[in-house]
């Protein structure tokens, strides 16, 4: 079957999902939620600490990439009827790095597959370099409502050593164009880098506080493997804080920002009342989204399960895959019982408000204590790790800063 005949096809079929969608709407009532992440994989270069699907290509063809992308959306919508988009979330990868065309078109054709709430947010990740904050206005033009910085330091040698293209003049810069054209924007930054001390970041993030907006992400640096940091690291090139200074910078963090009015609602996310990025709360509170772009992952209810959805991860495979058949899905499973109860708990407990029980059940099918049961849960809750009560179950913060040990005691 030729390419022209098989998307005629698929043109077909999204029509008439569309008219059964609509003939639908009015007797189906209220809508499950659902998130739409869009996965841009290219960045110019790729930093020494990121181990995220990103690739370096010296030209990326955004035609063709921009129909690849809305043909996997329209397989999206047809995998989740039924649903109403309450956030839309472009990541990478450098999505800037996108013609705003292409967001343009991806925003505008998720309208028209799903039923929209009328405060969608759609956020966009975006590097601090001059060329991609000149492209602000066009993409807030196309839909974008809130954008995601990658400042990670305020400080010139350490935006060297993270591999960074930006200088603090021009994190500076995007930042002031970003408050400019968005009502809602954040940063990021990455602490106990080589050599600094709890006073260094100290003095950065009261830099920090008098540049934010709403909602800042602050995340220690860590060491992954498959990054070229896990090599230098392991024959000696530098050596990371030691852990009690880090947890010095780490507890500095919650209370400095909380006093400043942005309290921490996960382990590295810090929001005033109401500006929490409800893109990732779609995560941690383990309701239905999906991924479209190179190894983009979804989960949806179908039935009593919850469907995990991966997308092929290599950019080049990717759209092949897509131009071939519609979609790049690599790999299809349901998780179910105990394995879809550990999934959301391992989600849940990163937030500061921990889990509603009710809520949890309804999404993961069982109470999260009664599936664990109160004899493993005791001595964590004695040892002030868990607090428990009728409604919530939630990690202190002691707990959360120990989260991985701790989820290593409750899942094993």
């Amino acid at each position: 079957m030729s390419s022209c005949s098989s998307e005629s096809q698929a043109s077909g079929s999204l029509q008439a999902h569309m008219m059964r969608r609509m003939g639908e709407r009015d007797a189906r009532g209220p809508k499950e939620p659902l998130g739409v992440y869009v996965h841009w994989p290219f960045c110019k270069s790729k930093c020494p600490y990121c181990d995220f699907n990103s690739h370096v290509r010296e030209r990326v063809e955004q035609a063709r990439w921009r129909g690849a992308l809305l043909r996997e959306l329209e397989h999206a919508a047809r995998e989740t009827p039924g649903r109403e988009v309450q956030t839309m979330f472009f990541g990478g990868g450098t999505p800037s790095l996108m013609e705003p065309e292409t967001v343009a078109a991806l925003i505008a054709r998720a309208r028209e597959l799903w039923d929209v709430t009328d405060d969608l947010e759609i956020t966009l990740e975006a590097n601090p370099t001059s060329v991609e904050a000149g492209n602000f206005a066009a993409l807030a033009e196309a839909g974008i409502n809130r954008v995601s910085l990658g400042v990670q330091a305020l400080d010139e040698a350490a935006l060297s050593f993270l591999g960074r293209q930006h200088s603090v003049d021009e994190a500076l810069a995007a930042l002031e164009t970003a408050r400019r054209y968005f009502a809602r924007f954040s940063f990021d930054l990455i602490y106990a880098r080589p050599g600094q001390t709890a006073q260094a970041w100290a003095d950065e993030l009261e830099r920090a506080l008098l540049l934010a907006g709403e909602h800042l992400s602050l995340y220690q640096l860590t060491i992954e493997r498959g990054t070229r940091f896990f090599t230098d690291h392991a024959r000696g090139a530098f050596s990371l804080p030691a852990e009690e200074e880090a947890a010095q910078m780490f507890e500095h963090t919650q209370a400095r920002l909380a006093a400043a009015g942005l309290p921490a609602y996960e382990i590295s996310n810090h929001a005033r009342p109401g500006a929490a990025c409800r893109h990732n709360l779609i995560y941690w509170q383990y309701q239905d989204y999906v991924g479209i772009g190179p190894g983009a992952h979804g989960r949806f209810a179908v039935g009593d399960a919850k469907r995990a959805t991966r997308r092929t991860s290599g950019p080049e495979a990717w759209l092949d895959a897509v131009e071939r058949s519609g979609h790049g899905t690599a790999e299809t499973a349901d998780v179910a019982g105990r394995d879809r109860v550990e999934e959301a708990l391992m989600m849940g407990l990163r937030l500061a408000d921990g889990i509603d029980r009710a809520a949890f059940a309804s999404v993961a099918g069982a109470d999260p204590v009664a599936t664990l049961g109160e004899a493993r849960l005791a001595p964590l809750v004695e040892a002030g790790f868990l607090e428990i009560d009728s409604a919530r179950f939630r990690a202190t913060a002691a707990g959360r800063q120990r989260l991985n040990a701790l989820l290593g005691r409750l899942v094993a």
